[in-house]
């Protein structure tokens, strides 16, 4: 299986991975990340990796094995992880959304170029799927998804489509029925399922629910110069991010009018870098066109 991980370079000079320290990856995936952080740590290092998926988890224990025995894999989601984690680290990555894995196994129904069962469910116990969403939600709740977490402008006339051509069982036949439903012109720029996959995605998977909270539990878990990297592939993932950074990064609100800002009100971290990929980089591996990392570190 070759799957080359968004921005794997950048990923290993800005998390700064160095032999003997503590690592986090919060959603392993299929180790691309993983692999190359494992292969800097000596037998002081260690890697603790979470993922929901049990086909991801099985693949990657095979793949860490063959380069060392210093990591952990634990199935659950990273909205959990300070359950898990009762040490300091210093470094933890997000990489956010699908993996191409997932995306490429047809059965998994990630997808609205393959016919599949509707599923999208990264963790298989989930007893959510994009079944029960496309046939069992409202109408006014399909339009609320749509533009919340898809940013879709023909929310309105999709979810009436749907509605009307209930029961919808694969990812062609919900594909076909979104296409029909918006203009021409507008399936002409893109795939006009693309939006509306996302949003079913994001609202199986609860994505954006657990994002904030997760972030700022993943921040208090680092040592001071440890760092947290995250890369999103939509905006409204960039946004909630963003603002958490923000908030870290920036003296406490109510200090702005002191002459001196007390230490218990400074800033706890520092920007390390805001990039995008290489041209090079998309034009090898296209699902990275929309990711964008982020890198802070604890400074106190």
């Amino acid at each position: 299986m070759k799957h080359k991980s968004v921005m794997l370079d950048e990923v290993m000079k800005y998390l700064n991975v160095s032999e003997g320290k503590i690592y986090i990856d919060a959603t392993v995936g299929y180790a691309g990340h993983s692999g190359e952080i494992l292969k800097k740590l000596n037998k002081k290092g260690f890697l603790f990796a979470f993922d929901q998926d049990e086909d991801a988890i099985k693949y990657s224990n095979e793949k860490l094995s063959k380069i060392s025995d210093n990591f952990k894999i634990i199935k659950s989601n990273f909205v959990n992880m300070k359950d898990y984690i009762d040490e300091k680290v210093d470094g933890i990555l997000f990489d956010l959304g699908v993996s191409s894995p997932q995306l490429d196994e047809e059965e998994r129904g990630f997808s609205f170029h393959k016919d599949a069962l509707l599923d999208m469910r990264m963790d298989k116990d989930n007893p959510l799927n994009a079944h029960i969403v496309v046939n069992e939600y409202s109408y006014e709740k399909l339009v609320d998804i749509f533009l919340r977490f898809g940013e879709e402008k023909y929310a309105k006339p999709i979810a009436k489509a749907i509605i009307n051509n209930r029961p919808i069982n694969t990812t062609l036949e919900l594909s076909e029925i979104i296409k029909e439903s918006v203009p021409i012109s507008y399936r002409n720029k893109s795939h006009p399922a693309r939006k509306v996959f996302q949003a079913i995605r994001i609202e199986v998977n609860h994505e954006l629910d657990i994002l904030e909270s997760s972030i700022s539990d993943a921040f208090e878990l680092l040592n001071v110069g440890g760092r947290l990297a995250v890369i999103t592939f939509h905006p409204l993932e960039d946004k909630i991010i963003a603002k958490v950074f923000k908030k870290l990064c920036s003296d406490d609100e109510s200090a702005k009018k002191l002459p001196i800002v007390p230490e218990h009100l400074q800033a706890r971290a520092k920007k390390i870098v805001k990039i995008t990929p290489s041209s090079e980089e998309i034009n090898e591996n296209n699902r990275s066109r929309s990711s964008k990392l982020r890198v802070i570190e604890r400074i106190k």
